[in-house]
């Protein structure tokens, strides 16, 4: 704790810029399961998401529109900087079930010296999600860390030509 009395609580949320509001929002609510939750009236279309938990805030902004362009005439894809955004899970098997459903494309890890299970999926903007795991709480076989499915740092397996068309159900 700092001698000043500033003091950083945790994350407040994520903010996520897309051209494709209608499959962002359908990934990030069917496929990783955050529920949709009142968002002011910015003036431009977007969604704010939170954990199902009762009482859990939004931590994932999403904006699209006139903002998300930013001065350009396309909205930009992918973390550039921002490698990836991590969420604790649980259901790692349930997670690849709703990833292989969906028609999306993931990866599989295992963190060298630790009990830790990870997925890694891209939602519809290209940004890197890495689902971490208690592999000792978790049911069925290991990570599959065969060459093709095995993560491997750095390397991305995001593309907007093979991405399946998301949408929210009714």
């Amino acid at each position: 704790m700092s001698h000043d009395g500033a003091i950083t609580l945790g994350l407040f949320h994520l903010a996520i810029k897309t051209s494709n509001l209608d499959a962002t929002r359908a990934f990030w609510v069917q496929v990783i399961g955050l529920r949709e939750v009142a968002r002011p009236d910015f003036g431009f279309p977007g969604a704010w998401l939170a954990c199902p938990q009762p009482g859990g805030q939004a931590i994932i902004h999403v904006y699209a529109g006139g903002p998300a362009l930013g001065g350009a005439s396309v909205v930009q894809s992918g973390t550039a900087a921002i490698d990836h955004v991590s969420l604790a899970c649980s259901g790692y098997h349930a997670y690849r079930a709703r990833f292989e459903a969906a028609g999306l494309d993931w990866r599989e890890f295992l963190v060298p010296g630790t009990s830790l299970w990870q997925l890694f999926v891209y939602d519809p903007s290209g940004v890197q999600l890495e689902l971490t795991f208690e592999g000792s709480a978790e049911d069925g076989p290991s990570p599959d860390m065969s060459p093709g499915r095995a993560y491997v740092a750095g390397s991305s397996f995001f593309s907007t030509e093979t991405y399946p068309p998301l949408r929210m159900s009714a």
